[in-house]
């Protein structure tokens, strides 16, 4: 490791070639990233008032992990400081990768074979030939996205803010959106706006559509009457209908008497609108049109499984995937109805996909739970659930908190900085070593291991 920090770059005959694995190059872009970003909010034209380091800091890992926790109001800082952290939503959402992946093309640097191979496994793309193909359609989609959403808020909010601040607030709030990031210019986020049916459904719309996964998105693009759809766009599609339909039905039924969430709201427009909302922006969009915080415990609970589960592969999103999810209900289903293996629309799942979901699901409990642990430790004077909220939260990079992100000791603010960046990180990284896992040419006997 020391060596290829000395040197990143080889040169051979064909060529400069990256010494960087998978992993250590997404580590490293995401903490430079996220290093750049803190100097410049430290500067004094980024905020209004000074921030320390630790502000700085945990503002921009939550904006280039596209989370959208923060400890300090977005509204504190200044248009430079809003700038800086909408630049890093942007990279950071797109997915550094692709931005990796497009500079290779540009600037001609070369990657070893088995790195090709893996970067179009990480965008979700089978051929490393069609990679500057696929990396132009995933920017220009996006900016057709961002920009249509910028002008359809702005008919709501640039006749109340003015033409110049108030297409800056949609921009914001559209690339903020999309990106899956949370981030709003307003301390309570978008509850003054929870009865505006122009807002919950372009907002809502943007994540989404971010959180659906490019490779669907192309899919549907390309779409024509009498062709069918992969396997994986028709998990996605049926998978991500079903749990905005329990969620919101669960939002419904669990806070529609709660005076402080569905019960405050007058009409049965705007308390379906918040329904709504409240179902769709735990799947990593992190805006929330409700005070998170004073959702009852059984929402809560349910809020977090959303967050667990995430959104689309290959997407603006995280936490472990709705496929992942899929998965793992279609394992279990097999098992009870005494089947082989697991199937899905006439097709079975292989087992290394079932170990790669399980492989996932793990990891991200055990990240979960290691910072929550560390959480309980370093603040003693928190709830539980609370706390258990944040670590979920900070792990599905979705930046919906009950409000004790703020008051988090320094050691616990860092403990969510680092569950971000790998709650970001960690399942690329875990495909890495997926994929590079060798089948060895021996095999031992099977042994018998009782479960349940």
């Amino acid at each position: 490791m020391r060596e290829r920090l000395r040197r990143p770059i080889r040169r051979l005959p064909h060529g400069p070639v990256l010494t960087f694995s998978l992993p250590e190059l997404l580590l490293l872009g995401f903490l430079l990233l996220s290093s750049l970003g803190t100097l410049l909010l430290l500067q004094p034209i980024a905020a209004h008032q000074p921030l320390t380091w630790h502000q700085a800091l945990f503002t921009a890992t939550s904006a280039v992990t596209v989370t959208g926790l923060g400890v300090i109001d977005t509204s504190s800082l200044t248009l430079f400081g809003q700038g800086v952290v909408l630049a890093l939503i942007q990279i950071g959402g797109l997915g550094f990768m692709t931005c990796t992946a497009m500079m290779m093309v540009l600037l001609g640097v070369r990657l070893p074979l088995h790195q090709k191979q893996l970067i179009s496994e990480s965008l979700d793309h089978t051929s490393f030939d069609a990679l500057a193909h696929m990396v132009r359609l995933v920017i220009a989609f996006a900016l057709i996205a961002e920009t249509c959403g910028t002008l359809l808020l702005a008919l709501t909010w640039v006749p109340d803010h003015g033409l110049a601040k108030g297409l800056w607030i949609s921009a914001f709030h559209a690339i903020s959106a999309f990106n899956n990031a949370g981030f709003s210019v307003w301390p309570d986020s978008l509850i003054q706006e929870v009865a505006d049916p122009l807002v919950n459904g372009v907002i809502s719309l943007l994540f989404i559509v971010g959180g659906l996964g490019f490779v669907v998105i192309a899919e549907l693009a390309n779409w024509r009457p009498g062709t069918g759809l992969s396997l994986h766009a028709r998990i996605m599609l049926h998978a991500t209908l079903w749990l905005v339909l329990v969620a919101m039905a669960s939002v419904l039924l669990l806070e529609w008497h709660n005076p402080a969430t569905l019960g405050r709201l007058e009409t049965l427009g705007a308390k379906l609108q918040a329904a709504w909302f409240q179902a769709v922006t735990p799947r990593t969009a992190g805006f929330n049109t409700l005070d998170t915080g004073a959702l009852s415990a059984p929402s809560a609970l349910l809020t977090m499984l959303w967050m667990f589960i995430g959104a689309g592969s290959g997407s603006t999103a995280s936490g472990i995937k709705v496929t992942t999810f899929v998965v793992l209900l279609l394992v279990a289903r097999a098992f009870l109805r005494g089947r082989a293996r697991p199937e899905a629309f006439g097709r079975s799942l292989s087992d290394g996909t079932v170990m790669e979901a399980v492989a996932v699901a793990l990891a991200g409990m055990l990240l979960i739970f290691g910072c929550l642990l560390v959480l309980t430790i370093t603040e003693p004077g928190q709830r539980f659930l609370d706390l258990a909220f944040e670590a979920v939260s900070a792990f599905g990079t979705v930046g919906l908190t009950r409000g004790v992100t703020a008051e988090l000791s320094i050691p616990g603010q860092l403990t969510l900085i680092v569950t971000m960046l790998l709650g970001r990180v960690g399942p690329i990284s875990l495909g890495y070593l997926i994929a590079k896992r060798k089948v060895k040419g021996l095999r031992y006997a099977e042994g018998r291991v009782h479960i349940g």
